[in-house]
């Protein structure tokens, strides 16, 4: 059974305000395009063309000063498998006056997100906020200054992003090995990726006036050495959660995205196997280099206690890693935390079958962080 919309949407592709040089390298690169996603192609590569000239401006009038703009060397970033947690977790601390992050604005339109913060954003949000005024995989309010995961900037950046497997999901794995694992990936082509890594965060640095980021990207989880190479004093916040729920959740994400980006037909069964696959070999790569990270520069937060206690944690994160402030933050952390308190979460049901393949394929995760292990009822 292939899984597949019905209408596919072409003007909610979410590489339509990329580049237009890496939109075709994708295609040119892909091979197995459905014939029934040519519109939404040709629609990408319509937008992303016609957007051109605002790239052009922007390296014209900012090129030279994104170049000289610092990073702060000990950037925060906030890791964890997809659904574990980390958009709440960085909504909550991106509330700390003193941080800069990456906005959705930047991440939809990293090209020209300077030169256009103004007029075009607001013509975006002013569309999208009569779309939508949540995210459609969670509920959580959307909105264009919001904080953005930073793998959403790369994608519409350059060729060289895992969320492009949304788009081309029969080619998932290489996507997977290549940028996230970085198995097998030219030398030539992770100097690319590096410099792109790096201007992302340098306008976001630039927009957010000097401030030190603090980034979410949960494909990071397993890039530990890149980034120590990048920033050795950089900080790491691993959140993780419950496995049945991150698996329920992320396959409803994949079913989500999938039809919005898909350029390829994919059966259900394998988005399934995705989901258990990327996830173990994630999280175990993540576990082997962990130990690279230096003493008093990794912490790691249960979701659930987040949740349940969530100054608390956010004071623990704070103090174990040295971060100042917390005190002048934590009336805007409890704002926040008061904004979100009628918060509904998704609902999945969650039966014998997925327990029996998230106990076996998933097993070093209960073992790891100590979740409780269910057991498929008795047929």
């Amino acid at each position: 059974m292939e899984y597949r919309t019905r209408r596919p949407s072409n003007t909610e592709h979410p590489a339509a305000l990329g580049s237009f040089g890496s939109w075709v390298r994708l295609l040119a690169g892909r091979k197995g395009i459905e014939k029934r996603y040519i519109p939404k192609a040709a629609f990408v590569s319509l937008t992303t063309a016609l957007t051109s000239p605002l790239r052009i401006w922007e390296r014209v009038r900012y090129g030279r000063i994104i170049k000289r703009t610092a990073i702060h060397p000990s950037p925060i970033f906030i890791i964890g498998h997809w659904r574990s947690g980390t958009t709440h977790l960085h909504n909550l601390i991106s509330q700390d006056e003193n941080l800069g992050y990456l906005s959705t604005f930047q991440a939809m339109a990293p090209g020209f997100c300077l030169v256009g913060d103004k007029w075009i954003k607001e013509r975006i949000e002013k569309k999208t906020s009569s779309l939508y005024s949540t995210r459609l995989i969670d509920n959580i309010p959307l909105s264009l200054d919001a904080p953005q995961e930073n793998e959403f900037a790369l994608a519409n950046m350059t060729p060289y992003s895992f969320l492009h497997a949304f788009t081309f999901p029969k080619q998932a794995g290489y996507f997977f090995e290549r940028y996230v694992l970085f198995d097998g990936i030219p030398e030539a082509e992770l100097s690319r990726w590096i410099e792109a890594y790096l201007t992302i965060l340098k306008k976001a640095t630039l927009r957010s006036g000097g401030k030190r980021l603090v980034l979410k990207n949960c494909a990071d989880s397993a890039r530990i050495r890149t980034l120590l190479d990048l920033f050795p004093d950089a900080k790491f916040i691993h959140i993780h959660r419950n496995p049945y729920r991150v698996f329920l959740s992320t396959l409803h994400l994949y079913k989500t995205v999938i039809p919005r980006s898909q350029l390829q037909d994919i059966g259900l069964e394998e988005v399934e196997e995705y989901v258990l696959r990327f996830y173990s070999e994630l999280m175990e790569r993540f576990l082997a280099d962990s130990s690279l990270i230096p003493s008093g520069n990794l912490v790691e937060v249960r979701f659930e206690d987040l949740e349940e206690e969530p100054l608390i944690q956010l004071r623990r994160i704070y103090d174990e890693l040295g971060i100042p402030g917390f005190a002048a933050a934590e009336p805007s952390f409890r704002s926040y935390i008061d904004s979100i308190v009628d918060y509904k979460k998704n609902t999945y049901e969650m039966d014998g079958e997925v327990i029996e393949k998230v106990n076996r394929r998933w097993r070093f995760a209960f073992d790891q962080w100590g979740y409780d292990r269910l057991e498929p009822p008795a047929n």
